[in-house]
């Protein structure tokens, strides 16, 4: 069932179209990251679900009903932003509870400073053990580490329950190793509250892993959605595949099960379409081999579970490659590559 619907919805700031009329549909208990560069539209776009940010055209829907006229506090959402912003003067208790008086929680904040029990303090007490900080309640936020303001801003969205949770670049300011946990412990999070969530990022390690749908974005219009498999195999066009970080692209003519390259010929998966094309070969389609596309290697960089390499052609532009850690050759040496079908993408037209 569709929970929250954009129906050409856009958003102009004088003559340009920040959000250029955007159709996207999220259901119940679905995790949608709406991934892009800077400027490409995704956080204006949060924005204007939340009420922060007026449509110029099209419409919002939550559960079905039209939220042009509703005011931000009443359209049931949460929002967390990429900074936190807990408020420094209270503690980690009076935090979270801000979310419950914004649902109307009467005396929250008071009952709370007092030490009196009841159901507010067990729902702060419950969603800080939710997000790994039990007993943190009387803590200052200044003590607590950038993991932990990013926990207690996760439990403050949480608190009134929202039907639909919307994140802002939630883990930006982590370092990576931080970063990888949380969105693990995000996804689990979020599974078993059935939470709807939409997120908006830039990583697209951190969207591949939190989301159960991808939606890619450049320049105000949705380039790409599907789920995280389905974007990473099939590029929808040349801007995903180079927003994803893949280099091998080059202009290609396809015919009969190849296609003739500045790097020779290169096979195609069957049933590819012909003629003038783009076409891309990830890195771990680029192979060491015996006899095939002469290349010297220009850098090699060591990335944990295996080696990538920048290789120079006779002819044509650079190639990516992977391989693995023994067999990785030096900077300098000469070797020679062949490509494997099943990596291969014809890229649709733009």
């Amino acid at each position: 069932m569709t929970l929250l619907e954009l129906a050409g919805v856009s958003v102009r700031f004088g003559e340009r179209a920040v959000v250029d009329r955007v159709d996207l549909r999220v259901a119940e208990h679905e995790i949608v990251c709406v991934l892009g560069p800077s400027g490409s539209g995704k956080s204006t776009l949060l924005r204007v679900v939340a009420g922060l940010q007026p449509v110029s055209a099209g419409r919002v829907l939550l559960g079905g009903a039209d939220q042009a006229r509703v005011p931000v506090h009443r359209r049931g959402v949460g929002l967390m932003f990429q900074d936190h912003q807990l408020f420094p003067h209270r503690n980690v208790g009076d935090n979270v509870a801000f979310g419950l008086r914004m649902q109307g929680a009467g005396g929250v904040l008071r009952g709370l400073r007092r030490g009196a029990g009841g159901p507010a303090e067990d729902r702060v007490a419950e969603l800080l053990e939710l997000v790994g900080l039990p007993g943190a309640r009387r803590r200052s936020v200044a003590s607590l580490s950038g993991g932990e303001q990013q926990r207690v801003a996760l439990a403050r969205a949480l608190a009134p329950s929202p039907r639909l949770l919307m994140l802002d670049e939630p883990l930006g300011q982590l370092d990576r190793g931080l970063r990888e946990r949380l969105v693990v412990e995000l996804r689990g999070l979020f599974s078993r509250l059935g939470t709807t969530v939409l997120a908006v990022t830039h990583d697209q390690g951190e969207a591949f892993a939190l989301a159960d749908r991808v939606v890619v974005m450049g320049d105000g219009r949705i380039a790409q959605a599907g789920t995280p498999l389905e974007v990473w195999q099939r590029p929808a066009s040349e801007f995903v595949a180079r927003f994803l970080g893949f280099e091998n692209v080059v202009p290609a003519t396809v015919s009969g099960g190849a296609a003739a390259t500045a790097w020779g010929k290169v096979p195609v998966p069957e049933g590819s379409p012909e003629g003038e094309q783009r076409v891309l070969i990830r890195p771990a389609g680029v192979v060491l081999a015996a006899a095939g596309l002469a290349c010297e290697v220009v850098s090699r960089t060591f990335r944990g579970t295996h080696v990538a390499l920048r290789l120079r052609p006779e002819s044509g532009p650079d190639l990516e490659a992977e391989c693995g850690l023994a067999a990785a050759p030096a900077v300098g040496d000469r070797v020679a590559v062949a490509f494997t079908p099943t990596e291969v993408v014809v890229l649709p037209e733009a």
